[in-house]
């Protein structure tokens, strides 16, 4: 796919059509941008539409999405990282990041959309957490719009608990994004963001999420900047296509 459409994460899919991403049999996407992204917004959506992509996910927030998603009746998924707020105890930090995200949170509710808390790192980025957050808000606003979306490429650190942790974050999941996963240990300085099979970890991560019975969407992502992004993409669900090859007896 060529870098007009910044992507965060492909969903993958089945489709015809001869776009970038329907050659690839990409119908979903999640939609990540930077500031001198904002003026192009309706055209992103305009093309995703011409081109039978389902706009999906929007990253982070930006006032000027709000009436798009008015005006062309989508309701994509809202992806906010959760914060790291420091307080004195764990019940404050929860509480402190449930209020960080809450305005957004509203808006979210507003335009019916579902708001996902993405792991970025730090305290907010570790699924207990994630799950604590998710449950304050749901318990102390109403707000069961939110849930998780949980990134390989952010977890590492999760590799060696990640059974335990998957399990925990699965009744609140919106969405799962994966990649191959380099060894922590043996990628200190280098790219731990790997294609789909050509990781140490990913494979059992990825089996872990099927036998969990996770019926949600899983997101691959354009997370290689040297090389072309649908390269990236066909790369990625080369690897993914295998592992479940591999994997044919379960469903």
């Amino acid at each position: 796919m060529h870098r007009p459409i910044r992507c965060g994460a492909a969903i993958a899919a089945r489709a015809g059509g001869n776009a970038p991403a329907t050659r690839l049999g990409i119908t979903k996407l999640a939609y990540d941008w930077r500031d001198e992204h904002v003026a192009s917004f309706e055209e992103e959506i305009v093309q995703c539409r011409e081109h039978g992509i389902e706009f999906f996910a929007f990253w982070s927030w930006h006032d000027a999405i709000a009436p798009l998603i008015e005006k062309y009746a989508i309701h994509p998924q809202i992806w906010v990282t959760n914060g790291s707020p420091d307080a004195d105890t764990q019940e404050a930090r929860i509480a402190a990041a449930a209020a960080g995200v809450l305005p957004i949170v509203e808006k979210a509710r507003a335009l019916g959309c579902k708001l996902g808390l993405y792991n970025h790192g730090g305290w907010g980025g570790e699924p207990e957490n994630l799950v604590a957050v998710c449950e304050y808000l749901r318990r102390e606003h109403g707000a069961d719009h939110v849930g998780i979306v949980y990134n390989f490429h952010h977890g590492h650190d999760h590799i060696d608990r990640f059974a335990e942790a998957f399990r925990q974050m699965l009744p609140y999941l919106l969405c799962v994004n994966v990649n191959g996963m380099a060894d922590p240990a043996e990628a200190d300085g280098g790219d731990k963001v790997l294609p789909i099979g050509s990781g140490q970890h990913e494979r059992a991560m990825i089996q872990i999420v099927r036998d969990s019975g996770y019926a949600g969407p899983i997101g691959i992502l354009d997370h290689r900047s040297e090389v072309d992004a649908e390269e990236s993409l066909r790369e990625n669900l080369a690897g993914l296509d295998a592992i479940a090859r591999s994997r044919e007896s379960t469903p």
